[in-house]
């Protein structure tokens, strides 16, 4: 079964920027869509992001796009999400997933997991206004 493991939250000010990272094992990694999702206290689960097998055309929620950028290392498995502007709203669990092979797929956003891989702990992003 793939696993993940998230690095790189912390603590920043509303306006700032932070670089999550990602690395998968288990898995194939550079056979996957790969993505990002988020969770805040109390609220559900919800995609941010995801990107191809080859790294081209990613994809972004409306509520990061234009300040968030996805990337891509296959030969370190690793997975990264930029994120810049950050706003109260980004506070979140951030959690890194497998979403499918080959590219992304048109429900990526609502994906919710799947039996080849182990949510990861994720990495708490948290801004201060």
């Amino acid at each position: 079964q793939g696993q993940v493991v998230e690095s790189g939250g912390g603590l920043v000010q509303a306006g700032g920027s932070l670089r999550l990272s990602c690395t998968a094992s288990g898995l194939i990694f550079a056979a996957y869509a790969m993505g990002w999702f988020r969770q805040a206290p109390g609220k559900e689960r919800e995609g941010v992001s995801c990107i191809g097998w080859r790294g081209g055309s990613p994809y972004y929620s409306e509520s990061v796009k234009g300040r968030f950028t996805i990337s891509r290392d296959n030969a370190k498995n690793s997975l990264y999400l930029q994120m810049n502007s950050l706003k109260p709203e980004d506070a979140a669990m951030y959690y890194c997933a497998p979403i499918a092979v080959g590219d992304c797929p048109g429900s990526w956003i609502t994906f919710t997991g799947a039996r080849y891989f182990a949510w990861g702990q994720g990495t708490q992003v948290t801004v201060s206004s």
